[in-house]
């Protein structure tokens, strides 16, 4: 009779898995080692989790343990391969086109720095292998027609290490962060591979067993918080899916790892360090600017609004070099909502309606003033300012902060 094997623990060997980076790496949030355990388990499994959430190891100087934090992943982690020193894409794919491997990148402020050549096509590719089933088309040699187009994988985990790394937002966008910082109190043991290597790989093995044993069953539904959705969700589902698969404590501690990433985002987004691309800006500013419920307004007096609502964007000390202009305008609006101006009856200027930039401030979630019966705007009471343009370049536009608005006392 055949025996059946002892089922695995999962909640007690994720418990293993962070007692081990908490004794070998100094976080300033002990959050963070559950999300390195969560995310290095979640290598095991990354095919069936679908989409894999790119691991940045950061920090704000050298010194601070990011790459001792490889070399855990490297001895814990799926089949890794340090990749500090890839010069190409095609170098990478070809890595991957024999089976799953977890791309470690050290000294990503250098390797991956956007001025360096080649840097921009090996960004794609970490961009595109974060979801199942993503390709690049590689030449390869062929014996008949010397050479041949193939579709090689860009599916991998990747873990970056670096300090402060300028990475593109589109990168980011697709990053968990774990911050680090210098162990100063020498809490932390030495990293001594001679001495501690065995006991990683053993610890190691114990994953590859539970990754086995949940393989097939990894749930595919799971409960996220509340805004957890769109890219946030790729980048946490799979590992919501690895806490659930092994129970205990673990679900939990992946919601509150998720809930403050949420958080994190939200306040990055409201200080303004999450950056949006234009087309996003000018129509988020023309919602905040657009006067009360006036159906059409002109182009020249949303461009003057504009650069006075935010001149550090639109204005003359932008980074564009220049005031923003009407043409600029209709073709921002253009690329970002298919919008563009109109002249009502053939006469008089052109300008847009508000008719046509409604749908798209409600389908974008941006909010726009209104203003009630009395002018009122809400919880000031106060009413737009006469409609007319602003000259941006007069040094009171340069100065303003928004639009004008009248007191009760003035409107009166």
């Amino acid at each position: 009779m055949t025996e059946t094997p002892e089922a695995i623990d999962g909640a007690a060997l994720l418990d293993a898995v962070e007692d081990h980076f908490n004794t070998y790496v100094a976080v300033p949030d002990d959050a963070d080692l559950s999300l390195l355990t969560l995310w290095t388990v979640h290598t095991h499994l990354a095919l069936e989790c679908y989409s894999t959430p790119r691991l940045l190891i950061d920090s704000t100087m050298p010194g601070s343990g990011k790459t001792t934090v490889l070399d855990h992943i490297a001895r814990l982690g799926c089949n890794p391969v340090q990749a500090a020193s890839l010069s190409s894409s095609a170098m990478l794919v070809r890595i991957l086109d024999t089976g799953i491997r977890t791309i470690l990148i050290d000294e990503t402020d250098r390797s991956l720095n956007p001025d360096k050549p080649g840097v921009q096509e090996l960004i794609a590719v970490l961009n595109s292998g974060y979801r199942r089933g993503a390709t690049r088309p590689v030449l390869v040699p062929d014996k008949e027609s010397g050479w041949v187009t193939k579709e090689m994988p860009t599916f991998a985990p990747v873990a970056m290490a670096g300090n402060s790394p300028r990475l593109p937002d589109d990168t980011r966008s697709r990053c968990l962060r774990v911050l680090l910082m210098p162990d100063v109190t020498g809490r932390v043991e030495d990293s001594d591979w001679e001495f501690i290597e065995d006991d990683a790989l053993a610890l190691r093995d114990r994953i590859v067993a539970f990754a086995d044993s949940v393989r097939d069953c990894l749930p595919r539904e799971v409960d996220l918080p509340k805004g957890c959705r769109g890219r946030a969700k790729e980048k946490w589902r799979p590992l919501k899916r690895v806490a659930v698969a092994a129970g205990g404590h673990w679900p939990a501690i992946a919601d509150d790892l998720i809930a403050r990433g949420l958080a994190e985002d939200a306040a990055e987004h409201e200080a303004g360090l999450q950056h949006e691309p234009p087309g996003m800006v000018i129509l988020r500013d023309l919602a905040a600017v657009w006067p009360g419920d006036e159906t059409h307004v002109p182009t020249e007096t949303l461009v003057s609004r504009l650069v006075v609502h935010n001149s550090d964007y639109w204005g003359l000390r932008s980074n564009y070099g220049k005031a923003l202009t009407a043409h600029r305008l209709g073709r921002l609006v253009a690329q970002a909502s298919k919008v563009t101006s109109t002249r009502p009856g053939g006469r008089g200027p052109r300008g847009y309606a508000l008719t046509s930039l409604d749908p798209v401030w409600h389908r974008l979630g941006i909010p726009r003033k209104e203003t009630g019966a009395s002018g009122g705007t809400g919880e000031t009471g106060a009413v737009a300012a006469p409609l007319s343009p602003v000259d941006p370049l007069a040094p009171d536009a340069q100065r303003g902060s928004g639009e004008r608005f009248l007191s009760d006392r003035e409107s009166a």
